[in-house]
Order: structure tokens, then C-alpha cells, then sequence
């Protein structure tokens, strides 16, 4: 099944109708094309989707006929919490990986963990990966509780976010050149982190909703 949202008319006020509806992947005229190219997430199955004069019947209607913008929205909040634990467990597989390597690899006669530069870079790893497990949970903890948490889950998703790829980044410096060949872990949070900054919402979005949560305008 595909949940599509598509124009099902023209509202009172002269603006689009809405609607959210259940295609079955067998419908006449429906095609999943070849999946997308992408630089990362390879293990998402990723499509575009085609549709000639496709029809289903009206039972097909995903809640209320109108209301599929609506049901859109309400669930990007929990989406960008959900995005939050990915780049959170993202963020902290880079320190782990980090750690792991500094303390093998060795330098001139020591393990790399042994240089401060080294230490530090993944000292900051650390502080990010801890600020946003600590983001996405204050998130979590205001949805379980019923409590309007869209504030929190866009500071969760941009603080996870850029802790991921951040991380990503700093992890593959530790690396080396071992961190730029595609069978390291690293090299995939590398590829596969840039996503968690621009799904559910960019972080340019994130900031925008921040501020006007601040009573201000951008």
C-alpha cells in the first residue's frame, strides 16, 4: 500500500481540498519507478512514484475527506523526534567508533588516543552525541505525557542533526585515509547523516519554528 496525498477539490474558501489515500501498489496505472541513486540510507527503499489516471474507491479515503494536509502536519512532530534518535544513535556510533580505532591505531610508537588532539576531537564527539540524547528525550517525555512538544522535537531534530554529522565528520578525521574507504563504518555515517539534517524538515525549517515559538518572525 502507498499513502498518497492528492487534491480531491476546491474548499469554500477557494483553496485546494486535500485528502490522504490508500493505494494499493497493484491499482491500474500505478508504477514504482527505478529506486533513486542516493548518496546514503541505501538501505531505505526510495522511489519515485508515478500515477495514470489511477482510481480507487472512495473507502480508500485515509480519515476524514479535507483533512490530509491536517494529518500531515500532525504527524511531523513526532517524525522529527523520531529523526532525533536516529541522529542521536548516529552521532553516538561515530564516538564509538572513534574510540575504538584511536586506542589501536598507533603513530610514531603510540596510540593515536595518546595525542590530545585526538582526544579532544572525540571529547567533543561525546559532549554532542550526550546534548542530544538529552534533547530528543526532554522531546520524548513531553509526547508521552500529551503535552505540545513541536518546540521540543525541532530543537531535538536540529541539535541530533548536526550532532550526526559533526560527529560523522570528526570521526572520519580520526580516521584518516581509512575513514575516506567505503568498508569503514564511519564512511557510511558520513554518507548516510547528511540526510537527518534536510528529512522531516531542513534545519533552516527548524530554526524558523524555533523562532516563531519565540513570538518572532523570520
Amino acid at each position: 500500500l502507498v499513502t498518497t496525498t492528492a487534491v480531491t477539490g476546491t474548499r469554500e474558501d477557494g483553496r485546494k481540498e486535500i485528502s490522504a489515500i490508500i493505494v494499493p501498489t497493484d491499482t491500474s496505472g500505478f508504477t514504482a519507478e527505478p529506486a533513486y541513486d542516493k548518496v546514503g540510507w541505501n538501505c531505505s527503499d526510495t522511489h519515485p512514484l508515478s500515477y495514470d489516471d489511477v482510481v480507487v474507491p472512495e473507502e480508500n479515503l485515509l480519515g476524514k475527506r479535507g483533512r490530509g494536509f491536517a494529518q500531515f502536519l500532525s504527524i511531523l512532530a513526532e517524525g522529527r523526534g523520531a529523526i532525533a534518535a536516529l541522529a542521536t544513535g548516529a552521532a553516538q556510533g561515530c564516538v564509538d567508533e572513534a574510540v575504538e580505532y584511536a586506542k589501536q591505531r598507533t603513530s610514531f610508537g603510540r596510540p593515536i588516543a595518546e595525542y590530545q588532539g585526538v582526544s579532544f576531537k572525540i571529547a567533543r564527539m561525546e559532549a554532542r552525541a550526550w546534548t542530544a540524547r538529552q534533547a530528543w528525550r526532554a522531546a520524548a517525555q513531553k509526547m508521552l505525557a500529551g503535552e505540545d512538544f513541536s518546540r521540543e522535537a525541532s530543537i531535538a531534530k536540529m541539535v541530533a542533526s548536526d550532532a550526526a554529522m559533526d560527529n560523522a565528520r570528526d570521526a572520519t578525521q580520526v580516521f584518516g585515509g581509512a575513514g575516506f574507504m567505503n568498508e569503514t563504518r564511519v564512511a557510511r555515517h558520513y554518507r548516510d547523516s547528511k540526510i537527518l539534517e534536510i528529512g522531516e524538515g531542513t534545519t533552516e525549517v527548524q530554526l524558523m519554528l524555533i523562532a516563531r515559538s519565540l513570538g518572532l518572525e523570520g
